[in-house]
């Protein structure tokens, strides 16, 4: 079996950190219904990850596939493939769990699907407070920053980070915390390269995370008006060619190059396998100047529906502020039964 070595950076508290993770975020159907029917193919895929040189999980409350991915890692924990302390596990609270009461109670939650003690980050997974009924609770992020750290401090996460804050947002909460977030999970791509965010983040010690790393460039995210680079763009072959690569391998070391990890998401092992061999060659300074020209702001993920919402960290496309938030976005169960609290 193919082997993959996966580089560390450390964190702002002194953990190391996995260059590249596997991503468990399944996605929503054009009904905006979660995709649970691939939950088993994504145990597959993360079982044989592991297998092969992962040691950094990427899930989520909202993904559903916590008990599932714990299922995973407690296998190979059991099997010796690894030990607890090999693997590097990220979770998100969500919403409605934002007030400073609540992140522990949410974490717990976590903790009892995944059948973990404790995981190495959790992250606030996106800055706004929903209630189950899509009511906004105008809670502080400050409020729910200082939740994750009672968590922190009560060991059952060894590190803490936020998700989608903006730049205006990391820069009060590192105004106002007493621990710096570890880490920033934000959309970044060949189109959407945040470099003003990235920069801050950097320069303040917080690793930046790329979720989306293959913006509108794979198929299944293709769409009209979506723009260049797809997967037969020829600037991304050539750049490939070049270097005996391919075009997702490409966009992967490109980001690797910048210091931002990676956390690409695929249910077919011969991509799992791809995703992770991009540590044995680098790109040229041409190359990276050729690429930065695809950088035009277009992101991939856009929330509309929560434009409205206080503490929002996108720009507001006008016309678009009362579109109703998908009810798989505000209530559901867990595990691809659907069966767990």
């Amino acid at each position: 079996m193919a082997k993959v070595s996966i580089p560390t950076i450390k964190l702002n508290n002194g953990i190391e950190f996995p260059a590249l993770g596997y991503g468990t975020w399944l996605g929503l159907n054009d009904k905006m219904e979660f995709e649970i029917t691939d939950a088993r193919k994504l145990q597959d895929a993360l079982s044989y990850a592991i297998d092969i040189g992962y040691r950094h999980i990427d899930t989520a409350h909202l993904y559903r596939v916590e008990p599932e991915v714990g299922e995973v890692i407690n296998k190979k924990i059991k099997d010796g493939v690894v030990k607890r302390e090999d693997i590097f596990v990220t979770t998100k609270v969500w919403h409605h769990h934002h007030k400073q009461a609540d992140v522990e109670v949410a974490v717990r939650d976590c903790l009892r699907r995944l059948n973990l003690e404790y995981v190495d980050l959790v992250l606030v997974h996106w800055p706004m407070s929903i209630s189950q009924e899509g009511v906004d609770e105008n809670i502080d992020y400050l409020e729910t920053w200082r939740g994750f750290e009672e968590v922190l401090k009560k060991g059952l996460t060894r590190s803490i980070g936020v998700s989608n804050f903006n730049i205006e947002q990391m820069k009060r909460l590192l105004a106002n915390c007493n621990v710096p977030p570890a880490v920033n999970q934000i959309e970044i791509n060949l189109n959407l390269g945040q470099k003003e965010l990235v920069d801050y983040c950097q320069s303040k010690g917080v690793v930046v995370v790329a979720y989306s790393p293959f913006g509108t460039m794979v198929p299944s995210r293709n769409y009209p008006d979506s723009p260049e680079p797809k997967m037969d763009n020829p600037t991304m072959l050539s750049i490939a060619k070049k270097h005996g690569k391919t075009v997702t391998q490409i966009a992967l070391r490109y980001l690797y190059q910048r210091g931002i990890v990676s956390i690409p998401k695929t249910v077919t092992k011969s991509r799992v396998l791809e995703n992770a061999s991009i540590f044995d060659f680098q790109l040229d300074d041409e190359d990276v100047a050729t690429l930065a020209q695809f950088d035009n702001g277009f992101r991939t993920i856009r929330p509309l529906f929560w434009q409205p919402y206080e503490n929002y960290p996108f720009d507001v496309v006008l016309g678009q502020e009362h579109e109703d938030i998908p009810i798989s976005l505000l209530k559901w169960k867990n595990g691809v039964n659907g069966d767990i609290e």
